[in-house]
């Protein structure tokens, strides 16, 4: 006898169809299991076995043969659990085997019947749709498809649940789709910020463009308090890019809230962090914080403290919006679609350049800390501003009209906008589009040639002056770029000049 489940593995962020094919035959009794099964997987015949039998259902004393299909692909974890159930009780003929022909199901078995949850759930969800089949999984995992759910999704907590619905005593009710909630509101605000206007003013430029960021100065003058008021500048994310953010949370095995799954991502690794916590990795590849950080924000404050290999990982990344890991068995590709935001001191002591406290580093020393950052990944960054120490009259005087993250956003949110009527962000133009959207006019492009060759500008770091001048112009509601938004978007760029002195700063 022979009994056919359709099923969802787990590779990446994509959930690859898998076939369950349980054959019963004459012969002593046993249990195999083919298919490139990893270890969970073929453990899965106990715990298949007691759940069967502790739920009613008669175990079959004949040879058993299960196949995964296809046989290359690797299978991971107890997601196989459930459909090995349901195909040994249809080949057994305990109950129907018609209904599996449209129904695919994951799901871990706990010895007395119970379903557990699984990690990938959403992505399995959105295949399954796409297949024409309706998808059945554990009630602990409702929540996060109620993302992506419709009337092809069922959830349900015990096999015998399962089976009163296959032999149509009692059917399932299809998980609801969970209603839009307002984008939280508990960010910390950007009227917080005493003085500081230039950082604050780069701050939403990086938001409306999505650039990179890369705050410096003395320790203490605010680049960490800064970073933190990014999220609440940040529109929401739409439906593709939260389902996309939401998918690779799921296969990381982190909970998905329905109530702020708008919320783009921040992500703030420790400067401890090794090359694989960054990018994703292990034996069975999981996705590091770049991807945890796919259409959000990747924070690393200290960042010359980083490990210089981890920090050089993440250059193909930052071009690409891709990482791939590739192992023996299997390629991995996770999506890291991130921007960066860092912060660092200009010296390992961080005074260099304070008004009242004297460095104590050698300018050796200074080279050496500075040169922590190698000149490809400075060059991947769009601003580099200067966060200088604030006179005490700045932080005590309260600001008469302080702006706060809510006038910003809205500004951020406008210029998005026409952004989106062009494709792509700002920070995102290439090729043909940048020619066309980023024309810096002929004195522009003087200027340009002038600053390329005075100051040893990269055609990358070309490339990103006029990106963030096009912002610049998105932001004044302007369709050309103007004189004034070049030379504010060459002013963002300090620490990546042939002779930058010991302070961080460039030379006049």
């Amino acid at each position: 006898m022979l009994a056919i489940v359709h099923t969802r593995a787990r590779l990446g962020v994509s959930a690859p169809p898998v076939t369950v094919e349980i054959h019963l035959s004459n012969g002593l009794p046993s249990l195999s299991i083919v298919g490139l099964p990893e270890t969970a997987v073929r453990e899965s015949k106990d715990r298949v076995r007691s759940a069967l039998m502790n739920a009613g259902f008669e175990f079959p004393t004949r040879r058993i043969t299960i196949n995964l299909a296809p046989a290359d692909l690797p299978k991971e974890g107890g997601r196989f659990d459930l459909p090995i159930a349901l195909g040994i009780l249809a080949a057994s003929g305990q109950i129907p085997a018609e209904p599996l022909a449209t129904l695919e199901c994951v799901g871990e078995l706990a010895l007395d019947g119970a379903l557990r949850p699984v990690r990938g759930v959403l992505p399995a969800v959105m295949a399954a749709r796409r297949a024409g089949r309706q998808l059945l999984i554990p009630e602990d995992n409702a929540e996060e498809a109620s993302l992506a759910a419709g009337d092809d999704v069922l959830a349900t907590g015990h096999l015998l649940k399962v089976v009163a619905h296959l032999c149509g005593n009692e059917k399932l009710a299809p998980l609801e789709r969970c209603e839009d909630a307002p984008l939280p509101t508990d960010y910390p605000d950007l009227r917080d910020v005493r003085g500081q206007h230039v950082p604050k003013r780069a701050l939403e430029i990086a938001a409306a463009g999505s650039h990179n960021l890369l705050l410096f100065g003395p320790p203490g003058t605010g680049k960490s308090m800064l970073a933190s008021r990014m999220p609440g500048i940040l529109p929401p994310l739409t439906d593709a890019a939260a389902l996309e953010v939401a998918s690779v949370r799921s296969v990381a095995g982190e909970a998905v809230d329905p109530g702020s799954w708008r919320r783009p991502p921040y992500r703030a690794p420790h400067h401890t962090a090794s090359a694989v916590a960054l990018v994703g990795g292990g034996s069975s590849p999981r996705p590091g914080e770049i991807s945890l950080a796919h259409r959000g924000v990747l924070f690393m404050d200290e960042l010359p403290e980083f490990d210089r290999k981890v920090l050089e990982v993440l250059r193909e990344p930052m071009e690409s919006g891709e990482i791939v890991i590739s192992r023996a068995a299997q390629q991995v590709t996770y999506p890291a679609r991130f921007q960066v935001l860092a912060a660092m001191n200009p010296c390992p002591c961080g005074y260099r350049g304070h008004p009242s406290i004297e460095c104590q580093c050698s300018p050796q020393q200074i080279v050496r800390y500075q040169s922590r950052l190698s000149g490809p990944l400075l060059d991947r960054f769009d601003l580099h501003v200067e966060v200088p120490v604030q006179s005490g009259d700045t932080l005590l005087k309260q600001e008469r009209a302080p702006v706060d993250s809510a006038t910003v956003r809205a500004r951020v949110m406008q210029a998005r906008k026409v952004q989106a009527q062009r494709g792509a962000l700002n920070a995102d133009l290439s090729g043909e589009a940048l020619d066309h959207y980023c024309k810096p006019g002929l004195a522009g492009e003087k200027l340009l040639a002038q600053a390329m060759e005075r100051l040893g500008l990269s055609a990358r770091a070309l490339h990103r002056i006029l990106r963030v001048a096009r912002t610049l112009a998105d932001l004044a509601g302007e369709q050309e770029l103007q004189h004034n938004h070049l030379v504010e978007a060459l002013g963002y760029r300090k620490l990546d000049r042939r002779n930058v002195s010991a302070t961080g700063r460039a030379p006049a």
